[in-house]
């Protein structure tokens, strides 16, 4: 781990990596603690397909930040980035490292907790569709956060369980837009392999017909 340059719409971030942070059951370092490849393809997707002026805009799983940042860049008026407690000094570290003290905000949030932090014009989530026991929680989150116009967006590498996991979430209510699937490689970004990645619209309860 460390310190990466990471270059999205012709800016380059600073991403600090850490190698400290630990799962205090599994003794694992939390997978967070590191940007994935699916970060990389949502943010380098939301430069060229979004538009953040002055919109709020929340993150889900943060965990290095990327996109989040990236809605900063593009002009957000305010971005909450939210993980678990353990993961929050890393994501201040970067939001600092890329002066955007002013607009972005760094909070705790437990998929599923009675905490309140929206309604927000967008939803960001990366590489979230993987536990099973998550599912249910991160669809209670979503429907407090969002209200109608809300657009919630998720990247995801494309593994043998995922079907299973976007099911779960589409029983719960959720509909699934894919609008973008990728093999593409990015060497200068770092991706370090060729699996598929996909982008979906996720269409809450209260949420209008698809925007794209």
């Amino acid at each position: 781990m460390g310190i990466r340059e990471i270059q999205v719409a012709a800016h380059n971030f600073t991403v600090h990596e850490l190698d400290d942070v630990y799962d205090s059951v599994t003794g694992r370092a939390l997978t967070g603690s590191w940007v994935w490849n699916s970060a990389l393809v949502l943010s380098h997707w939301m430069s060229t397909h979004l538009n953040f002026q002055g919109k709020a805009v929340v993150e889900l799983g943060a965990g290095a930040g990327l996109p989040g940042l990236t809605a900063a860049l593009l002009g957000a008026s305010r971005v909450l980035l939210t993980d678990i407690q353990p993961l929050l000094p890393g994501l201040l570290k970067n939001v600092e490292a890329n002066g955007f003290k002013e607009r972005v905000e760094v909070r705790e949030l437990v998929w599923g907790s009675e905490t309140e932090s929206g309604p927000f014009d967008v939803v960001l989530m990366s590489d979230v569709f993987y536990d099973p026991e998550n599912m249910v929680r991160l669809g209670n989150t979503l429907e407090r956060i969002c209200r109608e116009g809300t657009e919630v967006w998720a990247a995801t590498e494309l593994r043998p369980s995922t079907g299973d996991r976007l099911n779960e979430l589409m029983n719960q209510g959720f509909q699934m837009v894919e609008v973008q699937l990728t093999t593409q490689l990015d060497v200068q970004n770092g991706m370090e392999d060729s699996n598929q990645f996909a982008i979906f619209q996720i269409i809450c309860h209260v949420s209008p017909t698809p925007v794209i």
